[in-house]
């Protein structure tokens, strides 16, 4: 198995764990996040041992956001002529075996993106959930816009996108973006215990087409809108078209 730089992955019996492992950043999503995230699901996935993969991040954050450090400097040309795929943003999403998201703490922006494409959320009662781009005067970039749609229906996903505000794991639940709630302490062996559940075998035909399927329904049109939205959603440079100081993102990284 490849060995990362900002991610742990081990296994507990038929189940991948991949955590997050950025901190000092309440692990923000860099694009060597992403590669690694998307290469550790290519591992987990041509494992024949591993029937379900869970991904999870720390205690405070399972991921407070985009890396704005990194993308700030970074120009609409560049983003609009570059192919976001290539480093693997939404490799998880694409995976053809369970994915289950345990979230503690922050799941903002881009945290919040990538735990919606897993097909289970599980959250600790400290869990945040958001999409707070529009404070940095942009959009959700990476599916955040039909995913939560179709998560907790139009009107909320909208109040949540247009007024960038944060909602707790209690109301994560009511308005259905995640399945259940446990306290904190339980997260990851309630988490591990649906993988274990939720697992396919080594020879998961059945299942295996279903989870395509299920697939196919949920993300019809996500990779198309991604597109378009992409470029614009990193365009964060101060003197630029869009983005203004980011200051929930980096207040969020630094865990004020």
């Amino acid at each position: 198995m490849s060995t990362f730089e900002h991610i742990i992955v081990e296994s507990k019996g038929a189940v991948g764990v991949i955590t997050l492992n950025r901190p000092k950043m309440l692990n923000a999503l860099s694009f060597g996040v992403f590669r690694e995230i998307a290469a550790a699901v290519d591992d987990l996935e041509a494992d024949d041992k591993i029937g379900c993969i869970l991904l999870a991040g720390g205690e405070k954050a399972f991921a407070a956001g985009a890396d704005i450090k990194e993308m700030q400097p970074k120009t609409f040309i560049h983003m609009f002529s570059s192919d976001f795929t290539t480093i693997g943003a939404d490799r998880v999403a694409n995976c053809r075996k369970p994915t289950i998201a345990a979230v503690s703490g922050y799941a903002l922006g881009g945290g919040c993106e990538l735990a919606m494409m897993c097909d289970i959320i599980i959250a600790a009662d400290t869990a945040k959930f958001g999409q707070p781009e529009i404070t940095l005067g942009t959009i959700p970039g990476i599916g955040g816009t039909q995913r939560l749609t179709r998560a907790v229906g139009k009107s909320k996903a909208m109040d949540l996108c247009l007024t960038g505000r944060m909602m707790d794991a209690s109301e994560a639940e009511r308005s259905g973006l995640v399945s259940r709630v446990v306290p904190a302490d339980r997260l990851m062996g309630e988490a591990l215990g649906m993988a274990e559940k939720n697992r396919l075998d080594v020879a998961p035909r059945g299942r295996d087409g279903e989870e395509r399927d299920q697939s196919r329904v949920r993300n019809p049109t996500v990779r198309r809108t991604q597109r378009r939205t992409r470029p614009v959603s990193f365009d964060l440079r101060p003197g630029g078209s869009l983005g203004r100081d980011g200051s929930v993102h980096r207040e969020a990284q630094a865990g004020e």
